[in-house]
């Protein structure tokens, strides 16, 4: 059915059994799994973490968020049989969604498969997941993993 899935996955949007449904959904027919984590190009002024005000330089920046997004991926990795497929791609993109659907077509990727929120309501209305973004300007199929 696909060949190929891109995973987009951030510090909290995709568990176990999400992973876990992606991997079975490529198992299936042997397709190979893309992971993707979407970086602001703009750094903050400062980090949580920091008790200074000094601003933080671009290529600090980007250094910060490298390896955020490695240990993200060694920890997805971890949970994934060794048998599967799977690439990583981190990005830079000013827009969440627009960043995982332009990395879905650079790498060729035949479906998204996402993590909703579930949010309904004003809260649904206010905060709009990056996953109905996605599903509204992507050409590509969206699957949309039960959490």
């Amino acid at each position: 059915m696909f060949k190929h899935l891109l995973a987009p996955i951030s510090g909290d949007s995709i568990t176990k059994s999400e992973l876990n449904q992606v991997v079975s959904l490529a198992s299936k027919d042997s397709a190979k799994i893309t992971l993707v984590y979407v970086s602001d190009p703009i750094g903050p002024y400062m980090y949580a973490d920091s008790t200074s005000s000094i601003v933080i330089s671009e290529q600090e920046h980007q250094k910060a968020c490298n390896e955020f997004a490695k240990k993200l991926f060694d920890k997805a990795r971890a949970q994934i049989p060794a048998e599967v497929l799977i690439d990583t791609v981190h990005v830079f993109h000013p827009n969440i969604a627009d960043g995982i659907i332009d990395t879905a077509k650079s790498v060729g990727a035949d479906v998204i498969c996402m993590v909703s929120h579930k949010r309904s309501g004003l809260k649904g209305l206010f905060l709009r997941s990056e996953s109905h973004e996605v599903i509204l300007h992507s050409h590509l199929p969206v699957l949309v993993l039960n959490a």
